[in-house]
């Protein structure tokens, strides 16, 4: 997609800090990382988020993300490490192209993914499982 940012560093437009790539995937350091290491993995074909990606890269994406995070943890000495993903603007998502985020972790870094929220109740808890169970075809 012409328009779109990892589009044009997976094309080589746009300089990047490759650390892995594969036929249909490309990994790349952030250049706005929550700690140093901070890897994005992303599909080589432009999908949006994770509602549009071929269903059949999701066994590459886990063995990608097994080998890259061993060695952003060797390298960067973290010990621990956050996978994650957003889709929609809502969620976070600033370029509209799939991508997961590999972040290193260390004790007291300071970083905090989400405020926790709670249920009134537990029917308020079972009435929503039951209605995405409905909405799923359950």
């Amino acid at each position: 997609m012409a328009d779109c940012l990892f589009c044009s560093i997976i094309a080589g437009s746009i300089p990047s800090a490759k650390v892995y790539e594969s036929e249909k995937l490309y990994a790349f350091l952030d250049l706005n990382p929550a700690n140093k290491g901070h890897t994005l993995l992303v599909p080589r074909n432009h999908c949006q988020d994770i509602l549009t990606v071929d269903p059949a890269l999701g066994k590459e994406f886990l063995e990608a993300i097994q080998r890259i995070t061993p060695a952003i943890l060797a390298v960067t000495g973290a010990t621990g490490f956050n996978v994650t993903q957003n889709n929609g603007k809502s969620a976070g998502q600033e370029i509209f192209h799939l991508h997961w985020h590999i972040i290193p972790r260390f004790a007291g870094d300071g970083l905090k993914l989400w405020q926790q929220h709670t249920y009134d109740s537990q029917e308020e808890m079972n009435r929503l499982a039951t209605a995405i169970k409905v909405q799923i075809g359950l």
